[in-house]
């Protein structure tokens, strides 16, 4: 009897020595890269946790690096067969990234594209193609309006402004001047090198009657009366009298941040440094809708892909990765943890998160939010400073320096869809 437990003992352990080995010889290992930044690692860090628990026969190693090198090292890594399986990357590289086959599209019947269309907040389908996704967000941003409650207390406003009017009207309170006619305390931040030029394209342009684009962004269309409405009321808002100047403290959240602008347009990403900011007393509000009641956002994201570097298992265990990555459970974890929005409404538009003091403005937007297809943001940003300047410097007319930016844009459009 005690022969036959102990043959029974000794066959169990065999059986799980050969259960562990089994495990490992068809573990797979996946690498994840994403740029550094201290919140997000640390969410990622919490996601792969979940994932590796659920899913014991993958680990999923995780590399970061500074946001300067990351482009370059993920350009470099991938085509040598090396790098990331699952890389993060901003919506705006999407083109690059195709373009140096550096990525491949969702597996269709993982992903269906129909189905993304209806649970994620529509900004998503600029990473569509076809019948196929070729990235998906964890978290999108949104623009809104912060205000400084230290200095609407002070000239008696009771809250923020519901339209572009009532923005005027407060800005106008809260501005100061100098003898010589200087500002020294905006009423409204101004910069197109900062978040302005989104909320020109996107906001503005779309609430004066217009639509920035046609065919998918390929085609330049703010070069309209809508278009020239828009500019005309974005200048004005720096002109004699107004309520804001470009160039005021040379960064536009540099004035906010120093208590010497009254509201200020910026995304959800600027709520971190803004709680660090000692003295700083603030709110924030959904962006003013038009006089007939007309919002319109801009969003941005960053998004995860499968690189062409993952292939047989690895390919699979990435593909488990994203679908894991994207769900609404780890879209809470992303706000809990970062801050940034989750990308679909079921998470986004629960009572709890749309009401939040803090979020809610912001997650609120994503549902009249449109998401900009750059080829080069950097390079179509400065062709609307480029723009203003030329009115404001040079002395040339709205509708003349609009004509000169949306031409050299769609050349820089045509010339990249002709390449890609």
């Amino acid at each position: 009897m005690r022969f036959t437990k102990l043959k029974a003992a000794a066959l169990a352990t065999a059986t799980s020595a050969l259960t562990v080995l089994s495990s490992a010889a068809n573990a797979v290992e996946i690498e994840y890269w994403q740029y550094f930044f201290d919140a997000r690692v640390a969410a990622m860090e919490q996601l792969i946790e979940n994932f590796q628990a659920a899913n014991p026969d993958i680990t999923v190693t995780m590399t970061h690096f500074p946001y300067a090198d990351y482009r370059t090292k993920v350009a470099a890594a991938i085509p040598a067969g090396e790098g990331p399986d699952v890389v993060q990357l901003f919506y705006g590289w999407l083109n690059d990234y195709k373009a140096a086959e550096l990525i491949q599209p969702l597996p269709a019947g993982d992903f269906p594209a129909d189905a993304i269309d209806a649970e994620f907040f529509p900004m998503v389908s600029a990473m569509r193609e076809g019948d196929s996704y070729w990235a998906l967000p964890t978290a999108v941003r949104s623009l809104a309006l912060f205000y400084n409650e230290r200095l609407f207390e002070e000239a008696g406003i009771d809250g923020p402004p519901e339209t572009l009017d009532e923005m005027l009207e407060i800005g106008a309170t809260l501005t100061e001047r100098d003898g010589a006619g200087n500002i020294t305390q905006a009423g409204l931040t101004m910069g197109m090198n900062a978040q302005d030029h989104h909320w020109f394209r996107e906001g503005l342009v779309r609430q004066f009657g217009g639509e920035p684009y046609l065919d998918d962004y390929k085609t330049v269309n703010y070069n309209t009366e809508a278009g020239q409405k828009a500019m005309e009321f974005y200048i004005g808002l720096g002109e004699e009298g107004g309520i804001g100047a470009i160039g005021f403290m040379d960064e536009p959240q540099a004035a906010f941040k120093a208590g010497r602008a009254g509201m200020h347009i910026d995304g959800s990403f600027r709520i971190g440094s803004l709680n660090k900011t000692r003295g700083l007393k603030w709110g924030v509000t959904e962006l003013p809708a038009n006089a007939d009641g007309v919002r319109s956002n801009y969003s941005s994201y960053w998004v995860n892909a499968i690189t062409t570097k993952a292939e047989g298992e690895k390919y699979d265990a990435a593909v488990k990765f994203m679908q894991y990555i994207t769900s609404d459970e780890a879209m809470q974890i992303w706000l809990d943890v970062v801050g940034e929005l989750p990308a679909k409404p079921s998470v986004g538009l629960t009572e709890e998160n749309a009401n939040n003091e803090t979020f809610g403005p912001f997650i609120r937007g994503l549902a009249y939010a449109n998401t900009t297809k750059f080829v080069n943001e950097s390079a179509q940003r400065q062709l609307l400073i480029d723009a203003v300047e030329r009115v404001k410097l040079q002395g040339a007319s709205i509708a003349d320096s609009l004509a000169e930016a949306a031409a050299a844009e769609q050349k820089l459009l045509d010339d990249f869809y002709a390449s890609n």
